[in-house]
C-alpha cells in the first residue's frame, strides 16, 4: 500500500522497528533556476521536494517536503531533527538506489549518512548480466533493472510530472504518490533480489557491496558536492598564452611545411600524407585499421628516425611535438576543465564512479580528473588550476607504493619483505637486485622503478623497452631489457612461482579474484590466440594486485566517513588514483592529518602484514604541495 504522511509523529511510528528502510528523494529546482535543464540534478542549485520510505514490498509512504501546491509535512524542523538521528542509526540498513545522489542532498543539510547502508546501483554492477559479464553503471538504472529483474514497468519521470517540476505536483495526488513511493519500493525489492543472489552465487560480493562500495558511495556523493575550487582567472591566462604559442609554433612549422593543414593536433589525413609521402618517412607505427598512424609516440619515433636518417628534420618534429602538447594542455586542461565550472560554486564537481573498471578502481568523468598531471610532471602548472579559498588549505594524503605493498604481500618474496618491513627502499633495492650491490645512479633507479610498477603484471622485454622509452625517457635495447628481466626473477624467485601459481588457478578457474574475493571474469585466458590468452594472463596479474589496492583504498574512505560527523570542518574533495584531497581551516591540519593517516595506515584486513605508508602534504594551490610529518 502506497500513502501520504504529512505529520512527523505517523513517520516515526512507520519507521519504528523497522530494521531495513529504502528511501528515495524527489528533488526540484530552487526558484532562479527553474527554467535551467538538469537543474535538479544539483544540489547547489535545488532542493528535496519529498521522500518516500519503504518497509516492506509493496508498502511505502511518500513524505512531501516543499510542494508548492498541496499540504506539505508539518513541524520540519522536528522532521529533519528525527531523520539526521534516523540516517546516522547503526540499528537500521539504508537501502537507496544511487547513494551518492541521496548523499550529496543530506550532506547539503549537514547530515553525513552513516552504515549500515546498500546501494543498489553497486549490487547491480557486482552481478552478472550473461555468463562471465558484470553490469555497467548503463545497465544499473532503476528503470532498466525492474523491468528485467522484477517484470514491472515503473511510470517514467516524464509522463507523471508531463513537463512540470516535481515541487509542482499535488503531493496528495495518486500518481504523484504512485510514482513517489514506486522508487524505494522497488529499491527494496532490488535489495533482496540482489541479496539472495549474492547468497547463491558470490556470496563475497554482497560482502563487499556492504561493506566497501555502500559507504564509498556515500563518500562519492560528499566527494561530488564539496567538488574543488578553480582559479578560472589563472584557466583563462594560461589558455591565452597557449594559444599565443600555439599559433607562434603552426607559423614556424608553416615555414617549414607550407600551405599543408595540420589541424589542431597534427594529425590530418594532409599532413600524414605529407610524411609518409612527399618526405617518404617510413612507417613505423600504424593504426588498429593498419593506417599510418600520427599520434604522440609516432612523433617520437619519427624524430629519434630523423635524427639519424633525416636529421634537416629533427626541429620540425620538435616543433609538431610541441605543438601537440601544449594543444592537450588546452583542450583538455583549460577548456575541458573550464567548462565544468559551476558558476554557483566556483568548483568543479567532477562524477567519481568507484566501479567503473573492472579491478574495482575508480574512474571520473565530467570531467576526468584521475587524468591530472602528476605531481613532479607539472611544468605547466594545471594542478595550480586548483586552490583552497581564503582562510583554508588543500590537503594530500598519499599512499605510498600500495600497489607494490600488496604484490610484495602476495608472492611473499622474503627480499621485498625485508624492505619494506625494515622501511628501506624497494627501488634501490630491486637496482641492488638488476645491477649488484653500491651506488646506482639516476637512469638505473628509474629503470628499476618501471621494473617494480610492470614486472607484477607480467611485463614482456618489448613492453619494458617502450616503458622505459616513452615514460623514462630512456634507450635500452631489447636484450638488455630480457637481461633486467630475467635477472629480477632470479633476485626475487618468489614473484616469478607467484606468477605461475596465479596463471594456472586464472586458467583453472577462467577467473581471478581481489584478496577480499572481488571477481573478473577471463574467459580469454584458455584462448587458443595467443594475443588473446597473454593479455587475459596479466590481466590475472593484475586483478589481485590493483583490486585489492583498490579495496584498501575503499575501504579506509569508509573510516574517513565514521569520522566526518565530528569533523565537519573537514571537506572531502577529490580522489585521485591512491590520493586523497581535503579543504580544511589551517589551524585543523594536525589534526586531520593524524586522523587520515590513522584511517588509511589501518590494517586492511587480518592476514595483510605489511607496513601501510599514506604520506601527507599540504597547501594553498594543489600544485605546490608541500610534504609534512605527522605529530
Amino acid at each position: 500500500m502506497y500513502r501520504l504522511l504529512t505529520k512527523p509523529h505517523d513517520l516515526r511510528e512507520y519507521l519504528e522497528a523497522a530494521g531495513t528502510v529504502a528511501f528515495d528523494f524527489e528533488t526540484a529546482p530552487d526558484e532562479q533556476y527553474r527554467d535551467e535543464d538538469k537543474a535538479a540534478l544539483d544540489p547547489h542549485k535545488s532542493h528535496i521536494a519529498g521522500i518516500s520510505f519503504s518497509k516492506a514490498e509493496g508498502d511505502a509512504v511518500y513524505l512531501p517536503l516543499t510542494h508548492r501546491v498541496g499540504e506539505n509535512a508539518s513541524n520540519l524542523t522536528e522532521l529533519w531533527n528525527y531523520l539526521a538521528d534516523f540516517f546516522a542509526s547503526p540499528n537500521v540498513i539504508k537501502v537507496a538506489h544511487n547513494l551518492a545522489f541521496e548523499s550529496m542532498f543530506l550532506y547539503a543539510r549537514g547530515i553525513v549518512i552513516q552504515p549500515p547502508v546498500y546501494d543498489t546501483i553497486a549490487a547491480a554492477q557486482m552481478t552478472l548480466k550473461g555468463n562471465t559479464g558484470f553490469r555497467s553503471l548503463a545497465d544499473s538504472g532503476l528503470k532498466t533493472l525492474v523491468p528485467a529483474l522484477l517484470n514491472t514497468e515503473l511510470p517514467t519521470f516524464g509522463e507523471v510530472t508531463n513537463g512540470r517540476h516535481f515541487d509542482e505536483l499535488d503531493p496528495a495526488d495518486s500518481e504523484t504518490i504512485r510514482y513517489a513511493c514506486a522508487d524505494s519500493d522497488y529499491t527494496l525489492r532490488l535489495y533482496h533480489v540482489f541479496n539472495n543472489w549474492f547468497d547463491r552465487w558470490l556470496p563475497k560480493h554482497r560482502d563487499i557491496v556492504e561493506q566497501i562500495e555502500s559507504p564509498t558511495a556515500v563518500y562519492c556523493g560528499i566527494m561530488k558536492y564539496n567538488g574543488i575550487l578553480a582559479d578560472a582567472a589563472r584557466m583563462r591566462e594560461q589558455g591565452e598564452r597557449c594559444e599565443s604559442e600555439r599559433r607562434r609554433l603552426k607559423d614556424e612549422i608553416a615555414f617549414m611545411i607550407g600551405d599543408v593543414n595540420i589541424g589542431e593536433n597534427a594529425s590530418t589525413s594532409a599532413f600524414k600524407e605529407y610524411l609518409f609521402k612527399d618526405l617518404g618517412l617510413p612507417v613505423l607505427k600504424t593504426t588498429a585499421k593498419y593506417q599510418e598512424a600520427a599520434d604522440d609516440e609516432t612523433m617520437v619515433l619519427l624524430a629519434e628516425w630523423c635524427e639519424t636518417n633525416r636529421s634537416e628534420l629533427v626541429p620540425l618534429f620538435k616543433l609538431i611535438q610541441e605543438y601537440r602538447r601544449l594543444g592537450k594542455i588546452k583542450s583538455t586542461y583549460i577548456d575541458g576543465y573550464g567548462k565544468h565550472i559551476n558558476p554557483v560554486t566556483g568548483r568543479i564537481h567532477a562524477d567519481l564512479m568507484p566501479l567503473a573498471t573492472e579491478t574495482g578502481r575508480f574512474a571520473c568523468r565530467k570531467p576526468n580528473l584521475q587524468n591530472l598531471v602528476r605531481s613532479g610532471h607539472d611544468d605547466t602548472g594545471v594542478r595550480n588550476f586548483f586552490i583552497a579559498p581564503a582562510g583554508k588549505v588543500l590537503l594530500s594524503l598519499d599512499f605510498s607504493q600500495i600497489e607494490l605493498r600488496v604484490g610484495a604481500f602476495y608472492c611473499r618474496d622474503e627480499k621485498m619483505l625485508e624492505t619494506y618491513h625494515t622501511g628501506g627502499d624497494i627501488h634501490d633495492q630491486t637496482a641492488t637486485v638488476i645491477y649488484g650491490p653500491g651506488k646506482h645512479d639516476k637512469e638505473q633507479r628509474t629503470i628499476a622503478k618501471n621494473c617494480n610498477f610492470g614486472t607484477f603484471f607480467g611485463l614482456f622485454p618489448r613492453g619494458l623497452q617502450r616503458t622505459l622509452k616513452f615514460k623514462g625517457g630512456l634507450d635500452v635495447t631489447l636484450e638488455q631489457c630480457k637481461e633486467i628481466i630475467a635477472n629480477l626473477k632470479a633476485g626475487y624467485p618468489k614473484l616469478a612461482m607467484w606468477q605461475e601459481e596465479t596463471k594456472y588457478a586464472a586458467t583453472r578457474y577462467r577467473y581471478a579474484e581481489t584478496w577480499l574475493g572481488r571477481r573478473r571474469y577471463l574467459p580469454g585466458i584458455v584462448s587458443q590466440d595467443w594475443n588473446k590468452k597473454s593479455f587475459a594472463q596479466r590481466r590475472a596479474l593484475n586483478t589481485p594486485i590493483q583490486g585489492t589496492a583498490a579495496d584498501i583504498l575503499k575501504l579506509a574512505l569508509g573510516r574517513i566517513l565514521a569520522g566526518l560527523p565530528e569533523r565537519p570542518w573537514l571537506r572531502p574533495l577529490l580522489q585521485v588514483h591512491d590520493e586523497l584531497v581535503f579543504e580544511l581551516p589551517t589551524n585543523k591540519v594536525t589534526e586531520a592529518v593524524v586522523f587520515i593517516k590513522a584511517c588509511m595506515e589501518a590494517r586492511p584486513f587480518p592476514e595483510f602484514d605489511i607496513p601501510i605508508i599514506a604520506e601527507a602534504a599540504v597547501g594553498v594551490r594543489f600544485g605546490e604541495m608541500k610534504e609534512i610529518e605527522a605529530t
